[in-house]
């Protein structure tokens, strides 16, 4: 069984796009937030992909 994709409430450093997406491949929120960041050296929409993530993914239910 797989998490579902939505922004954990605790966790996370900006809107916790990369948290999310850590939870969802079973990987530690560092390593995607590390990935990312080195992304960012390269060129490329990334942080307009990062916005959209965080408009597009749910946040997480409160219990």
């Amino acid at each position: 069984m797989t998490a579902t994709l939505s922004r954990p409430r605790t966790d996370r450093v900006i809107a916790g796009v990369c948290a999310a997406l850590a939870r969802r491949w079973g990987w530690p929120a560092k390593r995607v937030r590390l990935l990312f960041l080195l992304s960012c050296l390269l060129p490329g929409p990334q942080t307009i992909i990062y916005i959209a993530l965080w408009i597009m993914i749910p946040e997480e239910d409160r219990y």
